[in-house]
């Protein structure tokens, strides 16, 4: 038991940092940059859904029938890309994570 725990102390979540085997930007994601210096990824999956990576997890989140189609929730999280590609977007994950003023970063 003391040996499976002491392999998982040398254990690190991704930073979104350059990580030994893995890319600094996930693959085919794009970087929203946010108000207070925050930010998440966000992939756009083949049916029109979104996945959003966060440093600490990721997700899945279905889009929502309307008008732009741009708004995205899976019964928690709800990621809001406005009405269209020039508006801020927002992500809230619950009451305590919270987005606002997105914008697709230039990098």
């Amino acid at each position: 038991m003391l040996l499976a725990l002491g392999g998982c102390s040398g254990a690190r979540l991704w930073p979104f940092g350059a990580e030994e085997g893995r890319p600094a930007v996930p693959e085919n994601a794009v970087r929203y940059a946010c108000d207070g210096n925050r930010g998440f990824y966000l992939r756009m999956l083949a049916g029109g859904d979104a996945w959003v990576i966060l440093p600490e997890r990721e997700f899945r989140l279905d889009r929502v029938g309307g008008a732009t189609g741009r708004r995205f929730t899976n019964g928690v999280a709800v990621l809001d890309l406005g009405p269209d590609a020039a508006s801020p977007a927002s992500l809230t994950d619950g009451p305590a994570a919270a987005f606002g003023g997105c914008k697709p970063a230039a990098d």
